[in-house]
């Protein structure tokens, strides 16, 4: 008998494109991750690139990556629902959270739930979120959630978010995103199955 999706704890992973500690980004990641956490039964991981930059950031090819990184990147590729995010960094999430995804497997993101975030330093940086983050995943043929959530240098208090309104675009993505994600781990052994015959 298969457990009611709603009660199946998820594997969530999370990565934070920040390349500094504490961050903005990782206090957003969390505020994310503790909503989820909320509604559904999680196993939750996060991915701190200021942490696992160096064992990466010189590899040009999955092979030459840290085994402590090759194991990461397993978690991306296996996880139920992914939240990533990134601070603005001249337009665009940061080289090295690209970097990192340049070592997802191409078909292992495939119909993926993915819940994109973003900070910055004003609301004009706003539409990176479908201007950067929709195209790389759309890449993956990954299932980007209807909401995104951003949060400006204003809604933190030093590095704890503190705006109601980010908060309540934070409990929409995920009353909106969560349907999808049980969704997609109801029907994920049809998926795989179609994707391998594929």
């Amino acid at each position: 008998m298969v457990e009611n999706a709603e009660q199946q704890p998820l594997r969530v992973v999370a990565v934070s494109g920040s390349l500094h500690a504490p961050s903005k980004t990782s206090a957003l990641v969390h505020a994310i991750l503790a909503r989820i956490a909320e509604a559904q039964p999680v196993s939750a991981h996060v991915i701190e690139l200021s942490e696992i930059g160096p064992a990466f950031a010189g590899a040009l090819t999955r092979d030459q990556v840290a085994p402590s990184v090759e194991t990461e990147l397993r978690r991306i590729e296996d996880a139920d629902l992914l939240i990533v995010a990134s601070p603005v960094y001249r337009g665009s999430f940061t080289g090295l959270f690209k970097h990192l995804f340049d070592f997802v497997g191409q078909y292992s993101l495939v119909d993926k739930p993915v819940l994109v975030a973003a900070t910055g330093g004003g609301e004009r940086h706003a539409l990176i979120l479908e201007h950067q983050f929709r195209p790389l995943f759309g890449f993956f043929q990954a299932l980007t959630l209807p909401i995104g959530v951003y949060a400006s240098n204003t809604d933190f208090t030093e590095y704890t978010l503190t705006s109601e309104s980010v908060r309540q675009r934070i409990d929409l993505a995920v009353v909106r995103g969560l349907p999808f994600v049980r969704n997609r781990v109801r029907d994920a052994d049809t998926v795989s199955d179609y994707v391998g015959a594929w």
